[in-house]
Formats: C-alpha cells, sequence, structure tokens
C-alpha cells in the first residue's frame, strides 16, 4: 500500500498572524499549536523604558504558566478538562527565543482547541489568587532544577558565555523576580509581544488548511498586527570565561564552549556536522578516545545551539574525581586535531545521521508543527526535507574543518564545571593549550547572520 504525500499550505491572517497545516492523510489525529516569536531572551524593558536590571528575569516562563489558569470564560480547572473530557492532551514551553502552546486531539475536537488556544491568548485573567498559587510551583521547579547537576551546569555555561544579558540567564528566572511579577507585567509582556506578526498558528496531521484557518481567523483575528509598544532589541555579545562551583557530588559535570553560529550562517549544518563527529554517538571521536579507550568518563558529547544572532558550540562530559586531571587534557588535544582534518568517513557517517534524525523526527506530528513553526519564525518559510538534504550534502571535509578552527581558536572558551573542581585544568591553562595548538589557517571570521 502506497500512503499519500503530506501537503503543506502556508496563508497569512490581515493581522499577520502566519497559519500553517501539514495534511498527513494516514494519521487519524491533529497535533496543533500557537507560536511566539518570544521567550527569555525578551525580558528586557520596553524601548524607552528606564532600566530596570533583571527585574523581567523569568516573567516569559511565569506567562506560559498563567495561560491554563483561567481566562475571562473558563476556570483552569475547565480549561484542562475541556480536552482532557475528549482524550486529549494540552501543554506548554518557554524557550530562549519561542514560546509554545500546544494541544493534541482528535479530527472532530478541532473547534474546542482551536477555541481553547484563542481563549488562552486573547483573553487570559491573570486572577492575583492563581498567580500567586503558580509562583509557589515555579519556586519549586527552580529548586527542582539547582538540584540537578547537569541542569546548573549548562546554566553556569550560558551565563559565562553572555553575562549580564537576558539570553545568558536561566529561563525559570530567580525566587526574588518571580515573587516580585504582578498581574500587570505579565499583561504589558503579552502587549509588547503577542501581535499577530509575531505569531504563528500552526496545524499536523488529519486536518485541511481552509478548516483550521477559519477557526483560527475566527479566535485570533482581532489580534493586532504590531505591538503597542515596541520591545528593545538587544543584539547578544558573546564574551566566554570561566565558571566553576564546587559540590559534593558522585560525578563532576565539565561543559567548554565556544561562540557558535546563528542558525542563517551557511556554517549552520557545517556546525551539526561537526558536534556530530566530535560527539554524536558511539562511533564519536570523543565517545571512543576519551570513554571507550581511556575510561576517563561516563559520558560525553557535543551540540551545537543557533539562534537569530548568535550560537554556541560545546562539549559536555561527566567524570569521577580519578578522570579529571587528565580528561581535559585530552579533550582539548581532540579538538585540536578536529581543526588539523577531518576524515571523509566520519563526514559521510555524520551526514547519515542528521538526515536519520531529520526523517525519523517529521514521524511526530507534534515535532514536525514544532518545527515548522520555528522555521516559520526565523527563516520566513519552511524549508522541504530536499533542500535541507541538500545542503547536507554540500558540506564537505574542507568546510567542517575550516570551521572547526574558527570555533575552536577565534573566540574566547567558556568553561563551566560543577563537582568536585580541585583537579581541574586551570582556565588560564586551557586557554594557553588552544592557544598552542592553533592551526595558523584559522581565521578571523565571527557567526552572525547572513544577510
Amino acid at each position: 500500500m502506497t500512503l499519500a504525500a503530506s501537503k503543506l499550505v502556508i496563508s497569512k491572517l490581515a493581522n499577520g498572524l502566519t497559519i500553517a497545516t501539514e495534511n498527513r492523510p494516514f494519521m487519524k489525529s491533529i497535533a496543533l499549536g500557537l507560536w511566539v516569536k518570544a521567550g527569555s531572551r525578551n525580558e528586557q524593558e520596553p524601548a524607552g523604558a528606564p532600566s530596570s536590571g533583571q527585574t523581567r528575569h523569568g516573567i516569559a516562563h511565569l506567562l506560559e504558566h498563567m495561560a491554563f489558569k483561567g481566562t475571562k470564560g473558563r476556570t483552569a480547572e475547565q480549561i484542562a478538562a475541556a480536552i482532557e473530557d475528549v482524550g486529549g492532551d494540552i501543554n506548554a514551553a518557554t524557550g530562549l527565543e519561542t514560546t509554545g502552546y500546544f494541544i493534541r486531539i482528535l479530527p472532530k475536537d478541532l473547534a474546542l482547541a482551536a477555541d481553547i488556544l484563542g481563549d488562552i491568548i486573547t483573553a487570559p485573567l491573570f486572577d492575583k489568587t492563581e498567580l500567586e498559587r503558580e509562583k509557589q510551583v515555579i519556586l519549586q521547579e527552580i529548586g527542582a532544577a539547582n538540584d540537578t547537576p547537569d541542569d546548573v551546569v549548562f546554566d553556569q555555561l550560558t551565563e559565562i558565555a553572555w553575562p549580564g544579558q537576558a539570553i545568558g540567564r536561566p529561563i525559570l528566572g530567580t525566587p526574588a523576580t518571580v515573587a516580585s511579577f504582578e498581574p500587570e507585567d505579565l499583561r504589558a509582556f503579552m502587549r509588547e509581544h503577542y501581535y499577530g506578526g509575531n505569531m504563528v498558528a500552526v496545524a499536523c496531521g488529519a486536518v485541511e488548511h481552509e478548516d483550521f484557518a477559519a477557526k483560527i481567523a475566527e479566535k485570533l483575528g482581532s489580534l493586532p498586527i504590531e505591538p503597542a509598544v515596541k520591545a528593545a532589541a538587544l543584539p547578544v555579545q558573546y564574551q566566554g570565561g570561566d565558571n566553576r562551583q564546587s559540590r559534593n557530588l558522585m560525578d563532576t559535570q565539565l561543559i567548554i564552549g565556544f561562540e557558535g553560529c546563528s542558525n542563517t550562517h551557511a556554517d549552520y549544518y557545517a556546525a551539526h556536522i561537526l558536534a556530530m563527529i566530535l560527539g554524536g554517538g558511539m562511533s564519536s571521536r570523543l565517545f571512543q578516545e576519551i570513554r571507550e579507550k581511556r575510561g576517563l568518563c561516563y559520558s560525553i558529547s557535543a551540540f551545537h545551539w543557533a539562534f537569530a544572532d548568535s550560537g554556541l558550540f560545546g562539549i559536555h562530559t561527566a567524570t569521577s574525581g580519578a578522570g579529571l586531571a587528565e580528561l581535559m587534557p585530552v579533550l582539548l588535544s581532540e579538538l585540536a586535531k578536529a581543526a588539523h582534518n577531518i576524515d571523509k568517513r566520519e563526514l559521510e557517517r555524520a551526514r547519515a545521521q542528521y538526515a536519520a534524525g531529520l526523517i525519523m523526527g517529521q514521524e511526530s506530528a507534534a515535532a514536525r508543527a514544532a518545527g515548522i513553526a520555528r522555521q516559520i519564525l526565523f527563516y520566513g518559510f519552511v524549508k522541504t526535507e530536499e533542500e535541507i538534504l541538500q545542503k547536507l550534502a554540500a558540506v564537505s571535509t574542507a568546510q567542517v574543518q575550516n570551521l572547526a578552527q574558527r570555533l575552536f581558536f577565534n573566540s574566547r572558551p567558556c568553561f563551566a564545571a560543577l563537582g568536585c573542581i580541585d583537579t581541574l585544568l586551570p582556565y588560564k591553562a586551557i586557554c594557553e593549550a588552544m592557544t598552542a595548538n592553533a592551526p595558523a589557517a584559522a581565521s578571523e571570521a565571527r557567526f552572525l547572520p547572513e544577510k
């Protein structure tokens, strides 16, 4: 039996809100949601407002929580019950650059789901009692994150990569900032960021575009096309540095990072390929050399995070005290080797891993809907699978090697450690080792969005 092909359709309302659907005839459910191009990095004060430091830290995440805590037409319990009564589920998530509200339901309940999405965005109540209760929930969430070492070390990393900037702060906020928020603070943040031109509604699965678009237009067509108050646009400034915290743990958490490339840079795919080669699985360089051959850690992986105007490339590992002194010199040596040589077989393996992950990821309607939304918000269009595979196919060993040279030797490293840190290589020694191993071919290019 041959399955019918999926069909992606995109339209736009008069208020600028983009609507996208991907009909999948072989599916019997719908994953839909609303995504806003605003996250924790947008927590600065409005343009022209007096600076108040970090007073908005955590407001994007609190707003996401409060969306389900009652509207003018529904209580918090009624919102949850309405979806669960028909067997669906509802959730939301806040990131650095986006916030998403999503629902999964059966096709017969599409009107209900669209109505609830419209309700939480256009008529949130922000009841004072509910707000105080939800603050306590988030304070518990902050406490749980602080008790999770791998969460803490990643927060350390971003704080040192982008010190004093919203993008470098933990998404959850701090107990002090979260406790300070009032209903009007949430309304003000919505007025600045929750407008038609800054939002995308997406549905994926057993859905027809005309039906979904009509329901979204009815519920969200009244949103303004532009914000009442413009938020200040602040470009990020990568700095790097050292952030170590001593804590009595079984394993010490370590991350070394470097300034990466933006999500529109020509090296975007090469950066992901390099992360795969270095730490993308059991066959990767770092796993084989540091974990398998030397037994210096239990886990090790590489990652590349790309944002609108910056990025972060990093290696994360966890090790016991016995391997601490030897681990960092070996890791730094492997980074230098990547800058001097990339093997074609490694490239092909990494390319296959990325392509397989792309294809497998699209089998989830929810993941596909989120991917469509993100591409529209940051690119203005959706790349086809064929276009992405062509970009991957064009990545060469020379490009990846050149990228490694620029990544590892043209930006000050950021280093984060949590646990037993007494025998760790000093930060100055890390920087000196990177300088000593720098290839002569390393260029001065930075990783900014391409025009």
